[in-house]
C-alpha cells in the first residue's frame, strides 16, 4: 500500500465507528472514533512525536480512533499482501501503553460488541472495571463477521500469542 491508499473505511468499520461509545463516567468506553482514518500527513506526525524519531514515517498504520488521553488506536500494515481487515488493531497510548487487540477487523468487532474499546483491550490499569456488552455492535459484528465470534478476553489473548514482541518492536523505534 502507498501511504495515502487505503484511506476510506471499510464498510464494516465505518459502521462500527458510526456507533457511540458511552464512557459512563468511566464506567464505559473510552474511545472516540474518527470519522475517516488520519491523513498520511497526519500519521507520520503522531507517529513520530510518539516515537520521539523523526526518521519514521506512519507509513505502516490507519489510524482511527482515539481514547480520551489521545493515545490512538489502529491498523498496523504488517502483514504484506494482506487486504486492510485483515491486518492487526493496536492500541498506543498517551502514556507508552502498547498492545495488539484484535488480529483483525473481524476480531475487533467482535472485541467491541463485548464492551471494550482499544485501551480497555490494551491496559489492566483498572482491575475492578467490568465491560457492558453492546447490542447495536453485536449485530454490526453479526452481520459483518459472523465468523470471527469470540469472546473479548479470546480476542485479546489471539492477538497477544500472534505479536508477542509488538512492545519490544515498537519500544526499539522510540528514541
Amino acid at each position: 500500500m502507498t501511504p495515502n491508499e487505503g484511506r476510506q473505511f471499510p464498510p464494516a468499520l465505518a459502521a462500527a465507528m458510526a456507533v457511540r461509545f458511552d464512557y459512563a463516567d468511566g464506567d464505559g468506553v473510552d474511545f472516540e472514533p474518527f470519522a475517516a482514518f488520519l491523513s498520511a500527513d497526519e500519521t507520520t506526525d503522531w507517529f513520530r512525536a510518539w516515537t520521539g524519531n523523526s526518521e519514521l514515517n506512519g507509513n505502516d498504520f490507519r489510524v482511527f480512533g482515539q481514547d480520551g488521553t489521545g493515545g490512538y488506536a489502529a491498523f498496523w500494515l504488517v502483514r504484506p499482501g494482506r487486504a486492510l481487515v485483515e491486518q492487526p488493531v493496536i492500541f498506543l497510548g498517551s502514556e507508552g501503553e502498547t498492545g495488539v487487540v484484535a488480529r483483525g477487523l473481524g476480531a475487533f468487532l467482535w472485541l467491541l460488541a463485548g464492551g471494550f474499546g482499544p485501551w480497555e483491550a490494551a491496559t489492566s490499569y483498572e482491575p475492578d472495571w467490568v465491560p457492558h456488552p453492546n447490542r447495536e455492535l453485536t449485530t454490526i459484528a453479526q452481520q459483518f463477521a459472523p465468523g470471527h465470534r469470540a469472546p473479548a478476553a479470546s480476542v485479546i489473548e489471539q492477538a497477544t500469542r500472534e505479536f508477542p514482541d509488538f512492545d519490544d518492536t515498537i519500544m526499539e523505534l522510540c528514541r
